[in-house]
C-alpha cells in the first residue's frame, strides 16, 4: 500500500460517550468484520469489558475504505480506554497514530477525560476529528455541545461531524473525514528497520506476540530481529495485521500497523515502547519509547491456598506482558504468608486486575487494603520510598514523610458546585480555580442539570484521600453527573503517622496503615471495634488495640469464655470459693502469657472492606 493511502487514528473519549461503538459502525461500514460474525462492542472482547460496559485494553484493527472518488485507503483503526486509570493505554496508543477522532455524547457535552485525552492527543501532535455522538437521543444538544467542541478546543463549527453511532448516521462522512483531514504516517521504506511496540500478548505456541507500528523499513517472516532496548534477538516467526483476528501477511510496509510473532517466551523480554530492528542492518537510534509509568496505588495480593503461590506468580507474569502499567513484588506477611506486593494506576485498575486474575486463570486471592508510596525522608538526609506501612522505619529515625498529591479537575453542573467543594474541603483537598464552560442551554429548560452551565474545579488533594469511596461520594452528590480526571502533582510533607492494630499486644503487619495525624483516632476505633465483632472469644481477655508507636489510641476488649467453678459449691466456708475463684484467675493469666490468638480469615475481610 502506497504511504500516502495509509491513515492511522485512534478513537479518544470519555467512558460512556459511544466509542466502541462507533468503532463497531466503522468495521461494519468497511467490510472489515463479517455481518454474521459482527456483535456489539466487538472490539472490547473481554468478558469484564462488556460486562462493564468499558474499554480496558486497546485494540488495534485494519480497514479497507474506497472514498467517493474511487481510491482504495488502508485504516488502522487503534480503540483506546475512556477511565483514568487506563490512560497509560491511550499515550500509548497515540504515539502509534498521526491523528484521532475525538467523541463527545451530545447530551452530556464535555467531560472531564475528554479534556484529558484531547490535550494529551493536542501534545503527541495528533490531528483531531471532533466528533459530537448521540445525536438521535430525546436529550440530545448538538448545537450546545458542538460550541463547548469550539469555546475549549478552538474548532470551527464547519469541522465538526455529527453523528449517532447506533443508527448509524454521519458513518460516510466520518470515514471522508478520516482521509481528508489526518496525516499519511512520516517514515522511509528505504532506512534500516524501525518499528514501535505500543503492546503486547502472549501466546503459548507463538511467545510473545508484539504489536507494533512500523516507522521505517520493512519487516517480514523469518527476519532476524533485535530488540534495541533490552539488547535480545531472535526471528520473527510470523508478521500480519489485524483483520480484526491476527492474519498472516508477507510483510509490513513502512506507516502500516500489524504484529510480529518474536518467539520470546520470557515475557520480560519485550518490553512496551521498545524499539525493533533488523539483526543483519540495524538502526542507530532508537525510537522515542514511553516513559515508565510509576503505579500510585499498592496492595497486597495473597492466595487463598499457599499452594497455589506458584501459580500466583506465573499468573501476574503474563498478566504483566498484557497490563504493562501492572507491577508486583514479592513480599511476606505473618498473618498472610507468602504473596506479592503490587502496584496499580488506580482503584479501578486495581479491581481490573484482581478480577483478571481469579477469571482467567481460576486463582483465589485475597487483597489487603490499598495504600500510597510515600516519600520518608531520614535523620540521615536520605529519602526512601515506602509502599508497605510494616516497612516504615522507627519514627526516631525519621524526619518528615511526604505523600502524593495530585491535581484533580473536575467538571459538574453548576447547581452541584457546593456539594462538590464541601466534599473536597472535606478530603484535604486545596482549591485551585474555578471555571465556567460555555454552554449554550436550551431555552426554558431548568429541570434538566445536564442544561445548566458546567463548572470546572481544579484542585489539589492527596492521593491516599481519594482510595477508599471518593468516587461514589462524588457521583452520589451530583446525581451521577460530575466527572474527574487526575494527574500526579508531586510529593509534599504531611504529619502522616503509622496507625498499629494489636491483638492480644501482638501487632498485625497485614492491618497497619500510614494515616494522617488527624484521622487515625476515628480509623483506629473502627478498626477495632468492627475486630471485636469478627475475632472469637477466647478461655482469656484478649486486648484489642490501636497505637501510634507506644502510645494506645483506642482499645477494645474481648471479654473471656468463663467456666462457673463454683457451682460444686453448694455451700461450706467462703474461703473455699475464694481459693477456686483465684486458681482459675491464675490459670487464666498463665493461658494469655502463652496463649495465642488466630485471627481469622473473615476478620481481615471485614476490615479491609472497612469504609473511612
Amino acid at each position: 500500500m502506497d504511504l500516502t493511502h495509509i491513515r492511522n487514528f485512534s478513537i479518544i473519549a470519555h467512558i460512556d460517550h459511544g466509542k466502541s461503538t462507533l468503532a463497531d459502525r466503522l468495521l461494519e461500514y468497511t467490510g472489515a468484520v463479517e455481518p454474521r460474525a459482527m456483535m456489539d462492542q466487538f472490539l472490547d472482547s473481554m468478558d469484564l469489558e462488556r460486562e462493564r460496559g468499558i474499554t480496558i485494553k486497546a485494540q488495534a484493527v485494519r480497514m479497507a475504505y474506497r472514498d467517493r472518488r474511487g481510491e482504495e485507503y488502508q485504516l488502522n483503526l487503534i480503540d483506546t480506554p475512556g477511565h483514568v486509570d487506563f490512560s497509560y493505554e491511550v499515550s500509548r496508543s497515540l504515539a502509534a497514530c498521526e491523528g484521532a477522532l475525538l467523541v463527545v455524547d451530545a447530551s452530556q457535552g464535555i467531560q472531564a477525560q475528554t479534556l484529558a485525552n484531547g490535550f494529551l492527543a493536542l501534545e503527541h501532535d495528533l490531528a483531531l476529528i471532533p466528533v459530537v455522538n448521540k445525536i438521535d437521543l430525546p436529550v440530545a444538544q448538538p448545537e450546545r455541545v458542538a460550541q463547548e467542541l469550539v469555546d475549549t478546543f478552538g474548532f470551527r463549527l464547519d469541522e465538526i461531524v455529527f453523528v449517532s453511532a447506533k443508527a448509524g448516521t454521519g458513518i460516510p462522512e466520518v470515514l471522508e473525514a478520516i482521509v481528508a483531514r489526518l496525516p499519511a504516517p512520516k517514515g522511509s521504506p528505504t532506512r534500516p528497520l524501525r518499528a514501535l511496540i505500543f503492546d503486547s500478548k502472549y501466546d503459548p505456541y507463538k511467545g510473545v506476540i508484539a504489536y507494533v507500528k512500523v516507522v521505517d523499513g520493512q519487516v517480514s517472516g523469518r527476519h532476524r530481529l533485535r530488540l534495541m532496548a533490552s539488547g535480545v534477538t531472535t526471528e520473527a516467526l510470523e508478521v500480519g495485521a489485524f483483520r480484526p483476528a491476527l492474519s498472516r501477511e508477507e510483510a509490513l510496509a513502512t506507516g502500516e500497523v500489524g504484529y510480529i510473532a518474536t518467539g520470546l517466551k520470557d515475557v520480560r523480554q519485550c518490553k512496551v515502547g521498545d524499539t525493533v530492528t533488523s539483526e543483519e542492518v540495524p538502526a542507530t537510534e532508537a525510537l522515542p519509547g514511553y516513559r515508565p509509568l510509576k503505579p500510585m496505588v499498592f496492595a497486597g495480593l495473597y492466595p487463598a491456598d499457599g499452594e497455589e503461590y506458584g501459580a500466583l506468580r506465573e499468573a501476574m507474569e503474563k498478566l504483566q506482558l498484557n497490563d504493562a502499567a501492572f507491577s508486583f513484588d514479592p513480599e511476606t506477611s505473618l498473618a498472610l504468608g507468602f504473596g506479592f506486593r503490587c502496584g496499580f494506576l488506580g482503584l479501578l485498575h486495581m479491581d481490573i486486575a484482581q478480577e483478571r486474575l481469579e477469571r482467567e486463570f481460576a486463582l483465589n486471592i485475597i487483597a489487603t487494603a490499598p495504600s500510597v508510596a510515600y516519600q520518608v525522608v531520614l535523620t540521615d538526609g536520605t529519602t526512601i520510598t515506602v509502599d508497605n506501612p510494616a516497612k516504615l522505619p522507627n519514627s526516631s529515625q525519621i524526619a518528615e514523610i511526604q505523600e502524593p498529591w495530585l491535581d484533580m479537575k473536575v467538571i459538574t453542573p453548576s447547581r452541584f458546585v457546593g456539594p462538590v467543594m464541601e466534599l473536597l474541603s472535606a478530603r484535604r483537598g486545596e482549591y485551585r480555580r474555578m471555571e465556567y464552560l460555555v454552554q449554550v442551554a436550551r431555552e426554558g429548560d431548568t429541570s434538566n442539570p445536564a442544561s445548566d452551565p458546567s463548572v470546572l474545579l481544579e484542585y489539589q488533594v492527596p492521593l491516599s484521600e481519594i482510595l477508599m469511596d471518593f468516587y461514589d461520594r462524588l457521583k452520589s452528590s451530583t446525581q451521577g453527573y460530575a466527572t474527574l480526571d487526575y494527574d500526579f502533582a508531586g510529593y509534599r510533607a504531611s504529619p502522616l503517622v503509622r496507625l498499629d492494630i494489636m491483638v492480644n499486644e501482638e501487632p498485625v503487619d497485614a492491618l497497619s496503615v500510614i494515616v494522617h495525624r488527624d484521622r487515625a483516632y476515628q480509623h483506629g476505633k473502627n478498626v477495632v471495634e468492627r475486630l471485636k465483632e469478627v475475632i472469637p472469644r477466647q478461655m482469656f481477655t484478649v486486648p484489642i488495640q490501636a497505637a501510634i508507636g507506644s502510645r494506645i489510641i483506642s482499645r477494645e476488649t474481648i471479654r473471656a469464655m468463663r467456666k462457673n467453678v463454683l457451682a460444686k459449691c453448694y455451700g461450706g466456708d467462703v474461703t473455699r470459693k475464694r481459693k477456686l475463684l483465684e486458681k482459675q484467675a491464675e490459670g487464666k493469666k498463665r493461658m494469655k502469657r502463652i496463649g495465642r490468638v488466630e485471627v481469622p480469615q473473615e476478620a481481615f475481610l471485614a476490615v479491609l472492606r472497612l469504609d473511612d
